[in-house]
């Protein structure tokens, strides 16, 4: 018998005085589950990041944090950033120290919901610990160990559920074996061929040893050494006395940009400009915050917006890819590394708005608080180093990008003029403008418009 909640009294239309009971429908309960232990990872800051360095701590185990609040510092590719909790609890156990490494996805700690899931955690970070050690071996153990038999199938109590691959049925059947006896060893209990020749006794077959490399099957000529014939990358020993200091994530990706830069094939050509007008506008504009590096990136802008095929890259080797904005990188050089922050909308920005997002970008460089926004968005970059006193010097193209400008020094010249009377002027002595070239057919085609957008931009710059 119905209880009175699942019961619904109404009259029938029509049947006056009648009244029917029908059962009202019931509401199904959604299962609501709750985590009580979770884990913090190592976040992406980058679409570059493979891995993040444990700057520090902002809280130590056993400490409550509430859903976005800072937990931990990490250090990118590119900046130092927080790490905030989205999950209110407790800091129950840190898997990564600071100082340490781990890549991204990885947990670095656990975040407990309770008090009573405190313990639980910490279980859970000693067995994440123990598998840890068990998947790493120490280099020196793994050389040493001698090679040991596998287990045998049968020490294997995991149900197969009759579950067998089409070779072990056709070797069970051949060999006349009960195949639901037979114990698997593959991915959920699955019997494999194996399997069933272990049951029969069957020796597996030793596993064929690598070929040798080039160098060991084909002996160089008498009298050439080994190396001279197969050029491999020198590991220098370590100097005396000398310490070594890894790289941080930071180095370690200027370094791979760099390397990579080396496959991409580019081509370099440089200017002298006239920089009289230009300086004489600094002096009218230094003291409102304007630099001779951003009367640069407003000419630029300027001159990419006339040509946006230099404002365009080739990703794929077979098609450019034209911007649709136009965003100057300058390069930027930091304690231990090099940053890029990015200048976005040149082209519509006036010149002091574009000194005032200098001067924020600038403050968050040198902190490394740059969000990934502020440095991956560039379309084309420009490197200053005229304020140190170099004359030229040969950028590196960023990855991604289609041309890079090296600026160097504006110094006191004598130059000519057209009627051969001869005068000093201010002129950088060069201006490398490095392009990337896409394909063999296109060098020509490319090099004739970067020689206009140069010209477009030594007028800009000479007239400033």
């Amino acid at each position: 018998m119905a209880s009175l909640a699942s019961l619904s009294i109404y009259t029938v239309p029509g049947r006056a005085g009648r009244a029917e009971s029908v059962k009202a429908p019931r509401r199904r309960r959604m299962a609501v589950v709750r985590a009580k232990v979770r884990e913090i990872f190592m976040p992406a800051l980058s679409s570059t990041m493979t891995e993040g360095k444990i700057v520090s701590w902002t809280t130590a185990e056993g400490d409550r944090v509430s859903k976005g609040d800072p937990v931990v510092v990490v250090e990118s590719d590119k900046a130092d950033m927080d790490v905030e909790t989205f999950h209110d609890g407790i800091i129950a156990a840190v898997l990564v120290p600071a100082g340490g490494t781990a890549p991204v996805g990885a947990p670095i700690a656990l975040l407990a919901e309770s008090e009573e899931d405190v313990a639980l955690a910490q279980a859970r970070a000693q067995a994440l610990s123990k598998a840890q050690g068990e998947e790493t071996p120490p280099p020196h153990a793994a050389a040493t160990a001698p090679p040991t038999m596998a287990p045998a199938p049968a020490t294997v109590t995991a149900p197969t559920n009759g579950i067998a691959t089409p070779h072990a049925k056709k070797l069970a059947k051949q060999h006349r074996v009960d195949i639901s006896n037979v114990v698997g060893t593959g991915p959920n209990g699955r019997i494999t061929a194996a399997d069933v020749e272990a049951v029969v006794g069957i020796q597996p077959k030793p596993k064929a040893a690598p070929p040798p490399p080039p160098a060991a099957r084909s002996a160089p000529p008498a009298g050439i050494p080994l190396v001279a014939a197969v050029r491999q990358p020198a590991v220098l020993p370590p100097v005396p006395g000398a310490t070594v200091v890894p790289f941080t994530s930071m180095q370690s990706t200027v370094s791979r940009n760099m390397v990579e830069s080396l496959s991409v094939p580019t081509f370099r050509v440089g200017y002298a400009i006239k920089t009289d007008k230009l300086d004489a506008l600094y002096e009218k504009v230094k003291l409102k915050g304007v630099t001779k590096t951003l009367l640069l990136v407003k000419a630029a802008g300027m001159a990419l917006a006339q040509h946006p095929v230099v404002n365009a890259s080739c990703r794929d080797g077979k098609s450019f890819s034209y911007n649709s904005s136009i965003n100057i990188a300058v390069a930027v050089a930091i304690e231990g590394g090099l940053l890029t922050p990015v200048l976005e909308d040149v082209d519509k920005s006036d010149i002091y708005l574009l000194a005032q997002k200098w001067r924020a970008l600038l403050k968050k460089t040198r902190m490394k608080q740059l969000q990934p926004s502020e440095y991956s968005s560039g379309t084309f970059s420009l490197s200053n180093l005229g304020m140190f006193g170099v004359d030229r010097f040969d950028a590196i193209l960023p990855p991604g990008q289609g041309a890079i400008m090296a600026v160097g020094a504006s110094r006191p010249t004598v130059i000519a003029d057209k009627n051969g009377f001869f005068s000093i002027k201010n002129e950088m002595l060069e201006m490398g403008v490095l392009f990337l070239s896409a394909t063999i057919n296109d060098v020509e085609i490319t090099f004739y418009t970067n020689r206009r957008h140069n010209n477009v931009l030594t007028i800009m710059i000479s007239n400033i």
